[in-house]
């Protein structure tokens, strides 16, 4: 006889529940969110445990991890389906949702998430750090300008050094504002240095990677292009076909079908928003600023042609997608011509 458990955690604490193969329940308890008393737990009184379930979330990373190097079967299922199993249930608890999670696992109700390794999760801290910088860089230079607006002293175009000069000379016609904006340049400029620090880290880290490596011979993609690629695909043999990893970006077209309605709308945003952001400037590139002509960038024209440059963008950055994939499993680099692709 099996049995399967269901982990519902929260911050302090993991309710458990344990339940054999017929459904009935062994043990329903909360522990603290540490992965040896879990791990204790569940060894205690779940000697033949076939599977444990938990959904994703803030902690699910790091307890995948640690129950796997403690031997435990664990399963990371995905929470928007598991939401939608357990809102079901008319009263909400965590002891609930933990028989609820137990159930699925136990039923094979669930589809399960693939883990990123901890290394891809510290590329992509590296990277949304610098992300967040440049947000910040943006955000801060917004409120120069709105604040000197107000006063009828317009900034105009103009960024990094022309930017700072500009606006210290607009400053001192109304020194009561100075120290405002001198503080705020300050940390303008403290933000702009630690981009450029990460940005050498970065760049060191794709060169280092065999992967990222052979990715940047792609015209338009660079190291930061390259590095969230690797971090957030992470394993490429987990798509049977390069041609899914556009649908896992969210770079296809939606599609509702009902009866004598078919029609398809966007593509669908799903997936990782930040990565399909950087294809899609990687395309635009491709397209606008390399000189240098080859098939897709050929196959990107042609189509702008016949549905416009945006549009054409987005279907490049779906075609990157999948040949980004296809170097990366094979082991080849950018085909320049189609004779360089007829000699492999």
């Amino acid at each position: 006889m099996s049995e399967y458990v269901g982990l519902d955690v929260s911050l302090e604490g993991t309710s458990v529940c344990i339940l054999d193969d017929s459904g009935r329940v062994m043990l329903e308890r909360t522990v603290v969110t540490d992965p040896e008393s879990i791990a204790r737990l569940i060894r205690a009184k779940a000697r033949r445990v076939n599977r444990v379930g938990l959904e994703t979330g803030q902690l699910s990373v790091w307890l995948c991890h640690e129950l796997r190097r403690l031997d435990v079967p664990v399963v990371c299922m995905d929470a928007r389906q598991a939401h939608a199993a357990l809102s079901v249930r008319p009263v909400k608890t965590d002891q609930n949702d933990a028989r609820g999670l137990a159930e699925m696992v136990r039923m094979g109700w669930y589809r399960e998430v693939k883990v990123k390794t901890l290394s891809a999760h510290e590329q992509r801290g590296l990277l949304m750090a610098r992300q967040r910088l440049i947000v910040v860089r943006r955000q801060i230079e917004g409120q120069v300008r709105g604040l000197l607006k107000t006063f009828g002293l317009v900034v105009g175009t103009g960024v990094g050094g022309s930017f700072v000069r500009r606006v210290k000379q607009l400053a001192d016609r109304r020194p009561s504002l100075s120290g405002a904006i001198h503080s705020l340049l300050d940390v303008l400029a403290a933000a702009a240095r630690e981009i450029v620090i990460l940005d050498k880290q970065i760049a060191a880290i794709a060169r280092a990677n065999v992967a990222a490596k052979r990715l940047m011979t792609v015209p338009g993609v660079g190291p930061l292009t390259a590095l969230a690629y690797v971090s957030t695909i992470d394993d490429p043999t987990r798509f049977r076909r390069s041609a899914d990893v556009g649908a896992y970006l969210g770079l296809t077209p939606r599609r509702y079908q009902s009866g004598e309605i078919d029609r398809q709308g966007r593509i669908s945003k799903h997936g990782d928003r930040f990565l399909r952001t950087l294809l899609y400037e990687a395309a635009n590139v491709l397209m606008t600023r390399v000189k240098r002509w080859s098939p897709l960038k050929a196959w990107g024209h042609r189509l702008s042609k016949r549905i416009g440059p945006k549009k054409a963008k987005i279907a490049v950055a779906r075609k990157l997608a999948i040949i980004l994939h296809c170097i990366w499993t094979d082991g080849t680099e950018f085909w320049w011509t189609r004779a360089e692709a007829t000699m492999i």
